[in-house]
Parts: C-alpha cells; structure tokens; sequence
C-alpha cells in the first residue's frame, strides 16, 4: 500500500533514513568505546528498541516505570529508568520487575533511599540506583557536593539499595547558540560528571557506570573524555524539526506526520487535520534548535505550520495553496517528536513510498 492511501492523521517512519540513523549512533559509541543504551521515550516502540539493540545497543533508558514494564514484555532485559522514583507503588512494581529483568534507576535525595530500602527489605536481590548529577539543565539531580557525599554514605548504610554510578543529562545543549558553545556546554557538564564519579572513587565506591546524554553533541560527533562508559541518546533514532536545524540538515527525519488538506478559507490559508493532539503545541525559541512554527511541511521547502487548534493546522503560505488541493496528503516534520510518538497507538514503516510495516506503540501512554 501507498503511503498516500493511509488515513490521517498517522506517523510515518521512513525505514532507509531510520536505519542510516541506527548505523550512525552505533558506529559512533564504537569509536568512541562507550556502551550506547538509547532513551526509548523518543519512539515507546519495543520493535524500535529491539532494532537499537541490533545496532549495538548494551541496553536502553526509559522514564517510567510502565514502560520499563513494556520494554520488559517485549525481551528487553537492561532497563535503566533515568528517573527518580517515588512511592511505595512504583517501588515495588520495580521490586517485581526486578526478579525478570536488570532494571536500574535514578535517585538524588536521601528520601529515596529510605523509602527504596523499606520497599525492597526482603527482596531477592538489592535495588540497584544511579545518582543524578545536575549539570546545567537546573532540572533534577544533585548540586552541592555535600549533599552528594551525605547521599552515598546513605546507600552505603543501606541494607537493600547498592551503588551502581552516577548518571547526568545536558539537555540544556538544545539551546545553545552554535556548535562551539554546544561544545562547551558538553565538556562542562561531562567533567562535572567525571568529577563526581571521582568524588565516589574517593569515598571507596565501584562506579561502574558513569552515564550521560543527550542528543545534540552525538550528532556533532564530539568526542567523549576518557571516563565516561555509556551514552543516552534519543532523538537521534527519528530526529525532528529542532535536531535538523541544529546539524542544518533535514536529511536525517525519519519520522513526519501524515495530514489531509481538509479546507482553503483564502488564497493564503491552508487548513490540515492535524493539530495539537495529533502534531502538539511545541517549538523551541533558542539556540541551534530554534524552530519556525509548530512543524515543517516535508515536501515544501520554507512552509512551516504557522499555528495549531486542537484538530487543525494552519498555514499560511499562497505558493503551498496554490499547489495543493482538498484532500491533497503532506508529511509534517514535527519540531519535537518524543511528545509526538505519544500521541498515536501506532507507526507506519515506509520504504520508497510503500508500507511494509505497521508498528505498535506499545508504551504509549504509559506515564507512570
């Protein structure tokens, strides 16, 4: 079947340009001896993940629990959930998956590992945490180096909790200015990585795993300090609109969403059927990722969405209008597509124009 004749709106994966993205981050961990376990919140596709691992994926990251549980269903068996958890529910539905799978997960207070340890009293096997290092994104993770000593000297106390490294996130990179200060920010934060897992080798800890992401510096090419064992990107699988323009190159979407010309209300104005529930309300405002609109029309060039309703995309653009029609199909670039890859029950695998594969969403909507 042709990719045209699929009902709107539906996300499309174009399997030549997902594969070549697959090649490149594997090749790269290689080169740079560090063990690639993919975030899989970019696409919550087990088939995806699966394709990862046979890309020399060691293992994956998720961000919940729920799909820690998924990815487990489906034979993935080296699960870290690169979030902190919290509540005796979620801690022991990790205590069951545990028995099945090596599922590790983050912590950065004191307060997790008290309630880790009562959860897991009588487990056959101890929680295994990573501490979260905040590097620049002022989002979660330890700060003061104090507070980081008092946390290890709690899990070494601890009977059920061990020590398995630290892990960090720059998603702060996304707004940098260019590839230089991008650059720059990716060293600061990987040598205050560095320095932390030090700072445990100090106190007489195994740190056997020293973690960080995100996508932009990979797709750079960067090379990685010596120090650092694995690496978390996510977007790189299917890439969006705010990645492309960060390497100025479109060449590496794999992934758009199908939409139907559904109304031409003027001579500039062009209505589509896919709106924030289906496309989301997202942009980035600065840096190297800074998007135009709420997505980028794919066999357009320079014609972005200009505005999104819940069930609607708008675009203004009379040279677009001139040339499509009322029922007329377009592929839309989405800006972010984590939050995109949510939205639908499944994907289509397209090659040269034909679907060859229709793949379940399985971990949509798994938020807790």
């Amino acid at each position: 079947m042709n990719y045209k004749n699929i009902d709107t709106p539906a996300l499309l994966i174009d399997e030549t340009v997902l594969n070549k993205n697959l090649e490149y981050m594997g090749a790269y961990a290689k080169k740079q001896n560090v063990q690639l376990r993919p975030h899989t919140k970019t696409h919550k596709m087990p088939h995806l993940a699966l394709k990862q691992q046979e890309h020399g994926a060691t293992g994956i990251t998720v961000a919940k629990v729920g799909e820690a549980e998924i990815m487990a269903v489906y034979g993935l068996d080296n699960i870290f959930i690169a979030n902190q958890i919290v509540g005796k529910q979620k801690l022991e539905r990790i205590k069951k998956l545990a028995e099945q799978v090596d599922v590790s997960f983050g912590v950065d207070s004191i307060h997790h590992i008290e309630e880790i340890d009562e959860v897991f009293e009588g487990a056959s096997k101890k929680a295994q945490v990573l501490i979260e290092i905040e590097v620049g994104e002022e989002r979660s993770g330890i700060i003061e180096e104090i507070d980081y000593k008092l946390l290890l000297n709690s899990i070494r106390a601890s009977k059920n909790v061990e020590f398995k490294g630290i892990f960090s996130h720059d998603g702060h990179t996304y707004k940098a200015v260019d590839k230089e200060d991008c650059y720059d920010l990716f060293m600061t934060a990987t040598t205050r990585t560095l320095h932390f897992a030090n700072v445990a080798r100090d106190m007489d800890f195994d740190v056997k795993t020293v973690s960080i992401g995100s996508t932009p510096p990979f797709m750079f090419g960067f090379d990685i300090p010596e120090g650092v064992t694995e690496i978390r990107p996510g977007t790189y699988i299917l890439m969006d609109g705010s990645q492309s323009n960060a390497i100025d190159s479109y060449a590496h979407s794999a992934a758009s969403v199908l939409t139907t010309v559904i109304s031409k209300p003027t001579k500039e104005r062009v209505i589509t059927d896919v709106g924030a529930k289906g496309l989301t309300a997202q942009s980035r405002s600065k840096g190297l990722t800074a998007t135009e609109g709420f997505g980028k029309i794919k066999e357009f060039e320079g014609v972005h969405v200009h505005g999104v309703f819940d069930e609607h995309a708008i675009i203004y653009n009379r040279d677009f209008s001139e040339k499509v029609n009322i029922g007329d199909k377009v592929r839309i670039i989405p800006n972010h597509i984590c939050p995109v890859s949510n939205l639908y029950h499944k994907a289509y695998l397209i090659n040269d124009d034909e679907v060859v594969k229709e793949i379940d969403i399985a971990a949509q909507g798994k938020l807790q």
